[in-house]
């Protein structure tokens, strides 16, 4: 998954970031999974990259054992996606489940009376 914030720097430089949660495996797997990606970008970015833009990548499953000319060709096309404008719609905050298993999401509760009062 490719973010990209379009305006977060005036000068005009590039930055990117990368990040794997550890649903995709153990630190060699996910450190094998950035190194990739890093690649990529470094490849990638100065030609493709939106003037002035954080790209962030986001590691997902499957991302580790799939073809790296076709990650390559993958985030050539999200790129230009990107520049073009034609990216997904901005997601609300929170994400579709709310944030951590076991949140609670709506109005605030009673604070729980103390034992012995």
């Amino acid at each position: 998954m490719l973010l990209v914030n379009p305006l977060s720097r005036a000068d005009g430089s590039l930055r990117f970031g990368v990040t794997v949660t550890k649903k995709i495996g153990n630190a060699v797997a996910r450190n094998r999974m950035k190194r990739r990606f890093r690649a990529l970008l470094r490849e990638l970015l100065p030609a493709h990259g939106i003037a002035g833009a954080d790209h962030v990548l986001i590691g997902r499953e499957n991302g580790v054992e799939r073809d790296f000319a076709l990650l390559r060709s993958e985030l050539g096309q999200a790129l230009s996606r990107a520049a073009a404008g034609k990216g997904d719609p901005p997601r609300k905050p929170g994400g579709k489940s709310g944030g951590k298993p076991g949140t609670r999401r709506g109005p605030p509760r009673e604070p729980k009376p103390a034992y012995g009062r």
